[in-house]
């Protein structure tokens, strides 16, 4: 019970504070479920974040989903979703009315315009995050050729899914190929003979 209730709080908090919708909402899944809970590390959290990425619908509510069924199977699941939705529902039946008569205000425009920077930095943050793990992990020249194509793909109006898609596949068909080695307790037979 105390697992689903921590689900539902920190989904809730990122609901009421992703200003912006679902990618301003990621830093924030992020310091909830690798920071706070400590539910995933940083790797993981950008394996489900690429392959949310790669699905239909809204980023947010997937991996509220997928990490809420992780941490505590289907009711975690529910939970999840429900604290991620909740608060826009909430904040849509209740002040749909006063923004849609003040929407052209400049004091609400003023609101919008102050977050945006903020939700700017949150995404540099975390996308350097992510970078520097690439590039220890790619040894550096595949991190630049992942994001130069990425960066080319995307300023050509590629939609981001079928550059996350196609780099998942590129991923299967090579990953195997390079610096296999056998598996620990496998010794070739070579190997046995001179033992």
């Amino acid at each position: 019970m105390k697992r689903l209730w921590q689900i539902f709080l920190a989904f809730f908090r990122v609901g009421m504070l992703g200003y912006g919708g679902g990618p301003s909402s990621i830093p924030l899944v992020h310091g909830e479920v690798v920071k706070k809970y400590k539910w995933m590390n940083d790797e993981e959290f950008s394996d489900v974040l690429a392959l949310g990425n790669a699905l239909p619908g809204p980023i947010a509510t997937k991996m509220a989903g997928y990490i809420g069924y992780r941490v505590s199977g289907i009711k975690g699941c529910l939970v999840g979703v429900a604290a991620m939705v909740l608060p826009t529902v909430l904040i849509m039946i209740f002040l749909l009315g006063f923004l849609m008569a003040y929407k052209d205000s400049p004091r609400v425009q003023g609101m919008t315009a102050a977050v945006r920077p903020v939700v700017a930095v949150m995404l540099t943050v975390l996308a350097y995050s992510f970078f520097k793990k690439s590039w220890g992990e790619q040894k550096g020249a595949g991190t630049v050729a992942i994001a130069g194509v990425t960066a080319l793909a995307l300023f050509f109006d590629t939609h981001p899914a079928l550059v996350i898609g196609a780099l998942l596949i590129l991923a299967l068909v090579t990953g195997g190929k390079e610096g296999t080695t056998p598996p620990d307790g496998e010794a070739s037979a070579g190997g046995e003979e001179r033992g």
